[in-house]
């Protein structure tokens, strides 16, 4: 399973520049919608376009590998507070 690291990019480039990254920012640099880079930040194994990929390496200048992750089990959800 993948896990996209794309948490941590908007960490180091917000850091870097010393500024807040938002997800609209992002969308309007690369052409890449707000739902797809939400599922990316949200949800493990996202199906994302190796295209988008690319953009999102050219934005936060990083290589592939700093933004993805094989994982070989899923992380086991958190478990819900009983009602």
């Amino acid at each position: 399973m993948l896990r996209y690291k794309l948490k941590e990019r908007i960490a180091d480039k917000e850091f870097a520049e010393r500024r807040r990254v938002t997800i609209q920012e992002i969308a309007q640099a690369t052409g890449i919608t707000r739902n797809t880079l939400s599922k990316m930040l949200n949800q493990y194994g996202a199906s994302v376009r190796s295209e988008n990929l690319d953009r999102l390496c050219g934005y936060f200048n990083c290589r592939i590998e700093e933004l993805v992750e094989y994982l070989d089990e899923v992380p086991a959800s958190k478990p819900r507070p009983a009602p």
